[in-house]
Protein backbone atom coordinates (compact mmCIF):
# COMPACT_ATOMS: atom_id res chain seq x y z
CA UNK A 1 0.00 0.00 0.00
CA UNK A 2 1.83 3.14 -1.19
CA UNK A 3 0.21 6.69 0.27
CA UNK A 4 -0.43 9.57 -1.51
CA UNK A 5 1.97 11.98 -2.63
CA UNK A 6 1.65 16.24 -2.78
CA UNK A 7 0.95 17.54 -6.22
CA UNK A 8 4.51 17.93 -7.75
CA UNK A 9 6.49 21.63 -7.81
CA UNK A 10 9.49 22.90 -6.89
CA UNK A 11 8.31 24.48 -3.50
CA UNK A 12 6.22 22.26 -2.28
CA UNK A 13 5.62 21.75 1.36
CA UNK A 14 6.52 18.37 2.19
CA UNK A 15 6.04 19.70 6.17
CA UNK A 16 2.67 22.36 7.15
CA UNK A 17 1.43 22.75 10.38
CA UNK A 18 -1.59 25.31 11.43
CA UNK A 19 -1.94 26.45 14.79
CA UNK A 20 -0.57 23.31 15.94
CA UNK A 21 -0.97 22.98 20.07
CA UNK A 22 -0.38 20.23 22.67
CA UNK A 23 -1.32 19.98 25.94
CA UNK A 24 -0.66 17.26 28.77
CA UNK A 25 -2.68 16.44 31.33
CA UNK A 26 -5.28 18.97 30.08
CA UNK A 27 -7.27 20.06 32.91
CA UNK A 28 -5.71 18.63 35.59
CA UNK A 29 -3.16 20.22 38.36
CA UNK A 30 -0.10 18.41 35.86
CA UNK A 31 -1.22 20.40 33.02
CA UNK A 32 1.93 21.26 30.81
CA UNK A 33 1.38 23.27 27.44
CA UNK A 34 3.65 22.43 25.69
CA UNK A 35 2.97 23.73 22.01
CA UNK A 36 1.22 26.84 21.44
CA UNK A 37 -0.17 27.46 17.52
CA UNK A 38 2.63 26.65 15.92
CA UNK A 39 2.72 27.16 12.38
CA UNK A 40 5.16 25.65 10.24
CA UNK A 41 5.94 25.54 6.70
CA UNK A 42 9.18 23.49 5.44
CA UNK A 43 9.09 22.88 1.49
CA UNK A 44 11.07 20.00 -0.79
CA UNK A 45 14.45 20.52 -0.59
CA UNK A 46 15.11 22.93 2.58
CA UNK A 47 17.48 22.00 5.20
CA UNK A 48 15.98 23.28 8.66
CA UNK A 49 17.10 22.80 12.24
CA UNK A 50 14.98 23.84 15.01
CA UNK A 51 16.88 24.70 17.92
CA UNK A 52 15.85 25.32 21.69
CA UNK A 53 16.87 24.27 24.97
CA UNK A 54 15.29 21.10 27.03
CA UNK A 55 11.73 22.18 28.36
CA UNK A 56 11.15 24.29 25.52
CA UNK A 57 9.00 22.15 23.07
CA UNK A 58 10.84 20.84 20.48
CA UNK A 59 11.08 17.40 21.27
CA UNK A 60 7.53 17.38 21.14
CA UNK A 61 7.12 19.08 17.90
CA UNK A 62 9.56 16.29 16.68
CA UNK A 63 6.89 13.64 17.60
CA UNK A 64 4.17 15.78 16.34
CA UNK A 65 5.91 15.78 12.90
CA UNK A 66 7.61 12.22 12.98
CA UNK A 67 3.68 11.30 13.97
CA UNK A 68 4.99 9.35 16.73
CA UNK A 69 2.12 11.78 18.71
CA UNK A 70 -1.08 13.69 17.98
CA UNK A 71 -1.51 17.43 18.42
CA UNK A 72 -4.19 18.59 20.66
CA UNK A 73 -4.87 21.28 18.71
CA UNK A 74 -4.67 22.63 15.07
CA UNK A 75 -3.39 20.17 11.74
CA UNK A 76 -0.24 18.87 10.37
CA UNK A 77 -0.08 17.99 6.66
CA UNK A 78 2.91 15.48 5.72
CA UNK A 79 4.03 15.74 2.10
CA UNK A 80 0.11 17.17 1.32
CA UNK A 81 -1.55 14.34 3.40
CA UNK A 82 -4.04 15.54 6.57
CA UNK A 83 -2.63 13.10 9.31
CA UNK A 84 -5.74 13.15 11.34
CA UNK A 85 -7.28 11.40 8.75
CA UNK A 86 -5.30 8.56 8.83
CA UNK A 87 -6.29 5.46 11.17
CA UNK A 88 -3.25 3.50 13.25
CA UNK A 89 -2.31 1.04 10.23
CA UNK A 90 -2.03 4.58 7.60
CA UNK A 91 0.28 6.05 10.23
CA UNK A 92 2.55 3.20 10.12
CA UNK A 93 2.75 3.55 6.51
CA UNK A 94 2.96 6.66 6.21
CA UNK A 95 5.93 6.73 8.92
CA UNK A 96 7.32 4.22 6.74
CA UNK A 97 7.56 5.88 3.30
CA UNK A 98 7.39 9.69 3.91
CA UNK A 99 10.14 9.98 7.29
CA UNK A 100 13.46 8.67 7.43
CA UNK A 101 14.59 8.82 11.27
CA UNK A 102 18.42 9.48 12.20
CA UNK A 103 18.86 9.30 16.22
CA UNK A 104 22.01 10.52 18.16
CA UNK A 105 22.48 6.41 19.62
CA UNK A 106 22.09 5.47 15.67
CA UNK A 107 19.65 2.12 17.44
CA UNK A 108 21.69 -0.14 14.89
CA UNK A 109 21.34 -4.00 16.03
CA UNK A 110 24.55 -5.34 17.42
CA UNK A 111 24.48 -8.88 15.84
CA UNK A 112 23.03 -7.63 12.46
CA UNK A 113 26.23 -6.68 9.49
CA UNK A 114 25.54 -3.09 7.99
CA UNK A 115 23.65 -4.33 5.30
CA UNK A 116 21.12 -6.00 7.31
CA UNK A 117 20.50 -3.10 9.45
CA UNK A 118 20.08 -0.68 6.67
CA UNK A 119 17.76 -3.83 4.68
CA UNK A 120 15.69 -4.38 7.71
CA UNK A 121 13.01 -1.84 7.02
CA UNK A 122 12.59 -2.95 3.66
CA UNK A 123 11.22 -6.59 5.65
CA UNK A 124 8.47 -4.85 7.03
CA UNK A 125 7.68 -3.48 3.34
CA UNK A 126 7.37 -6.68 2.22
CA UNK A 127 10.35 -6.64 -0.42
CA UNK A 128 11.70 -9.72 -1.81
CA UNK A 129 15.40 -10.77 0.01
CA UNK A 130 17.40 -10.06 -3.14
CA UNK A 131 15.90 -6.89 -3.65
CA UNK A 132 16.63 -5.53 -0.01
CA UNK A 133 20.20 -6.85 -0.33
CA UNK A 134 21.02 -4.94 -3.27
CA UNK A 135 19.07 -1.75 -1.96
CA UNK A 136 20.93 -1.87 0.86
CA UNK A 137 23.99 -1.85 -0.78
CA UNK A 138 23.13 1.27 -3.12
CA UNK A 139 22.28 3.08 0.38
CA UNK A 140 25.64 2.04 1.98
CA UNK A 141 27.52 3.54 -1.06
CA UNK A 142 25.57 6.70 -1.18
CA UNK A 143 26.72 7.48 2.12
CA UNK A 144 30.78 5.95 1.36
CA UNK A 145 30.51 2.74 3.25
CA UNK A 146 30.47 0.50 0.23
CA UNK A 147 32.95 -1.52 1.96
CA UNK A 148 31.77 -2.32 5.27
CA UNK A 149 28.73 -3.79 4.64
CA UNK A 150 29.82 -6.68 5.94
CA UNK A 151 30.79 -4.83 9.43
CA UNK A 152 28.98 -5.17 12.65
CA UNK A 153 28.28 -2.18 14.53
CA UNK A 154 31.09 -3.14 17.15
CA UNK A 155 33.98 -2.57 14.19
CA UNK A 156 32.79 0.50 12.97
CA UNK A 157 33.92 3.68 14.30
CA UNK A 158 30.79 6.38 15.85
CA UNK A 159 30.14 8.43 12.48
CA UNK A 160 30.44 4.84 10.20
CA UNK A 161 27.57 3.58 12.85
CA UNK A 162 25.64 6.70 12.15
CA UNK A 163 26.27 6.68 8.12
CA UNK A 164 24.78 3.46 8.22
CA UNK A 165 21.63 4.58 10.43
CA UNK A 166 21.53 7.43 7.78
CA UNK A 167 21.30 4.74 4.87
CA UNK A 168 18.85 2.76 6.86
CA UNK A 169 16.41 6.22 7.38
CA UNK A 170 17.01 6.52 3.75
CA UNK A 171 16.16 2.87 1.99
CA UNK A 172 11.94 3.71 1.75
CA UNK A 173 13.40 6.93 -0.11
CA UNK A 174 11.25 9.15 2.32
CA UNK A 175 11.03 12.86 0.84
CA UNK A 176 11.90 13.77 5.03
CA UNK A 177 14.38 12.96 6.89
CA UNK A 178 14.24 13.39 10.46
CA UNK A 179 17.70 13.55 12.78
CA UNK A 180 17.09 13.97 16.32
CA UNK A 181 21.08 15.31 17.82
CA UNK A 182 22.24 12.98 15.08
CA UNK A 183 26.13 14.54 15.70
CA UNK A 184 25.39 14.67 20.10
CA UNK A 185 27.70 11.57 20.48
CA UNK A 186 29.95 12.15 17.85
CA UNK A 187 33.82 14.38 18.06
CA UNK A 188 33.54 17.15 16.53
CA UNK A 189 35.78 16.56 13.37
CA UNK A 190 33.37 13.41 12.78
CA UNK A 191 30.36 15.71 13.63
CA UNK A 192 31.00 17.59 10.40
CA UNK A 193 31.60 15.19 8.56
CA UNK A 194 27.80 14.08 8.98
CA UNK A 195 26.42 17.83 8.71
CA UNK A 196 28.47 17.69 5.18
CA UNK A 197 26.64 14.41 4.20
CA UNK A 198 23.42 15.81 4.73
CA UNK A 199 24.11 19.09 3.03
CA UNK A 200 24.80 16.77 0.23
CA UNK A 201 21.38 14.66 0.51
CA UNK A 202 20.07 18.31 0.83
CA UNK A 203 21.04 19.19 -2.40
CA UNK A 204 19.91 15.63 -3.65
CA UNK A 205 16.41 16.76 -2.91
CA UNK A 206 15.55 15.54 0.33
CA UNK A 207 14.27 17.06 2.64
CA UNK A 208 16.01 17.53 6.20
CA UNK A 209 15.24 18.59 9.66
CA UNK A 210 17.75 18.63 12.36
CA UNK A 211 16.89 18.93 16.16
CA UNK A 212 19.81 19.94 18.02
CA UNK A 213 20.53 22.32 21.02
CA UNK A 214 23.63 23.20 19.38
CA UNK A 215 23.73 26.96 17.44
CA UNK A 216 27.37 25.72 15.77
CA UNK A 217 25.44 22.43 14.10
CA UNK A 218 22.16 24.47 13.09
CA UNK A 219 24.24 27.10 11.62
CA UNK A 220 24.91 24.76 8.62
CA UNK A 221 21.26 24.71 7.95
CA UNK A 222 19.38 26.78 5.28
CA UNK A 223 16.93 28.02 8.02
CA UNK A 224 16.94 27.59 11.65
CA UNK A 225 13.78 27.75 13.65
CA UNK A 226 13.81 28.39 17.16
CA UNK A 227 11.46 26.61 20.05
CA UNK A 228 10.47 29.29 22.97
CA UNK A 229 8.28 28.55 25.70
CA UNK A 230 5.93 26.04 23.10
CA UNK A 231 6.38 29.01 20.45
CA UNK A 232 8.25 28.69 16.85
CA UNK A 233 10.02 31.51 15.11
CA UNK A 234 12.27 31.99 12.79
CA UNK A 235 15.94 33.43 13.56
CA UNK A 236 16.75 35.84 10.53
CA UNK A 237 19.59 34.99 8.38
CA UNK A 238 21.98 37.21 6.58
CA UNK A 239 20.28 38.04 3.01
CA UNK A 240 16.96 38.06 4.39
CA UNK A 241 16.45 41.04 5.78
CA UNK A 242 16.14 40.60 9.29
CA UNK A 243 13.13 39.44 8.90
CA UNK A 244 11.61 37.36 11.48
CA UNK A 245 8.50 35.21 11.93
CA UNK A 246 6.06 36.51 14.40
CA UNK A 247 4.29 33.53 16.55
CA UNK A 248 4.92 31.42 13.01
CA UNK A 249 7.91 29.80 11.31
CA UNK A 250 5.93 30.30 7.39
CA UNK A 251 8.00 31.99 5.41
Amino acid sequence: MNMPSANAGDRVPVIQTHALGKVYSAGTEAEVVALKGVDMRVDRGDFVAIMGPSGSGKSTLMNLIGCLDTPTDGRYLCDGIDVATLDAEQLAILRREKIGFVFQGFHLLPRMTALENVAMPLGYAQVPPGERAERARQALAAVGLAERAGHRPNELSGGQQQRVAIARALINQPPILLADEPTGALDSKTGEEILALFKRLRDDGHTVILITHDPEVAAHADRILVMRDGELHEEPRKGNGGREATGSASP
